[in-house]
């Protein structure tokens, strides 16, 4: 049995298919399939039942799969110890932030990130948390950020920030003339908000009282970005919540609208997630150093109070 075999194994047990798993491991098909009889041949059992289409576990090769992600994990972490003594931060590292994060952080932190390490090789998707949670655990991505706490066991967490809710009012809105709003002024039938799939939007409603006694159809308006809900809301149809890194490339005439909230200040928790394996922890720490660095003089907010990103 080797590494090596438990490496195709997985690659089939995700692609469902002989011939696109060899093209991901970058050998031919017969290659990969002679590996994998060999080990099935080894082990006396099946791991795959090939006359399904498409390609299937079967009971037992369920567990195998189970087990060859820890084993193929761990080999990982060989390199990793030997890259830690030889105090080398470098090599591809798979990162995924959520879309409500990905315009306004990445640009503050990606050009300082890659001057300090330019060994390292980023590769960036914008994703949704639960797409990110997925891809974390099947060992798809090696961090990500997104809004926490998400409450997953496999998935450990390591706070970057916290990022105030702020009010967009345009003119004649009801709440416009308020200098500070409150949590009880907001009313989920004038609210605008991002469509489903977006851990921003499931936080504002978890901050809109009135949403306990409303159904669905009371939403009047959603969107999939940020920029869109500011446009309608300059059109009248409502005010929206953004977060506070939304609001500082704002023009003059738009930041005329944002208001503040009463303290302590709604806010959104903003984490760096990887998988508790740990892999790459160097690149992991490097990250959140440069990261926390650079968002501290953006963020002066002290007095917030959390708003979980997780769906009532």
């Amino acid at each position: 049995m080797t590494i090596t075999q438990l490496y195709y194994v997985l690659a089939v047990a995700e692609n469902q298919n002989f011939t696109k798993a060899a093209q991901k491991c970058f050998v031919t098909q017969p290659t990969l399939s002679m590996q994998i009889q060999k080990l099935e041949d080894e082990l006396d059992i099946l791991i795959f039942d090939r006359s399904k289409k498409p390609i299937e576990l079967t009971d037992v090769g369920r567990k195998i799969v189970n087990q060859a992600k820890n084993i193929v994990n761990e080999s990982y972490r060989i390199q990793d110890i030997v890259d830690q003594q030889k105090g080398f931060i470098g090599g591809e590292f798979k990162l995924g932030i959520i879309p409500t994060i990905m315009p306004t952080l990445l640009p503050m932190f990606l050009k300082a990130f890659i001057k300090k390490y330019p060994k390292i090789k980023l590769k960036i998707e914008e994703l949704t948390t639960e797409d990110i949670i997925s891809r974390l655990n099947e060992g798809h991505l090696d961090a990500a950020i997104a809004a926490t706490p998400l409450e997953t066991e496999s998935i450990k967490e390591r706070v970057l920030y916290y990022e105030p809710f702020v009010g967009y009012i345009p003119e004649h809105h009801r709440l416009h003339s308020k200098q500070k709003i409150s949590t009880a002024d907001l009313d989920i039938d004038d609210m605008l908000l991002l469509e489903d799939g977006h851990c921003f939007r499931d936080g504002v409603i978890n901050l809109c009282k009135t949403f306990k006694n409303q159904a669905d159809t009371s939403f009047q308006l959603e969107s999939g970005s940020i920029e869109t809900l500011i446009k309608l809301s300059n059109e009248g149809m409502g005010m929206t919540l953004l977060p506070y890194l939304h609001t500082l490339d704002l023009n003059e005439k738009c930041k005329q609208n944002l208001h503040f909230f009463n303290e302590p200040s709604p806010a959104r928790e903003v984490s760096l997630l990887y998988h508790k394996s740990e892999l790459k922890m160097q690149i992991i720490e490097a990250m959140q150093d440069v990261i926390s660095g650079i968002i501290r003089g953006a963020i002066k907010f002290q007095n917030v109070e959390i708003i979980s990103p997780l769906p009532k």
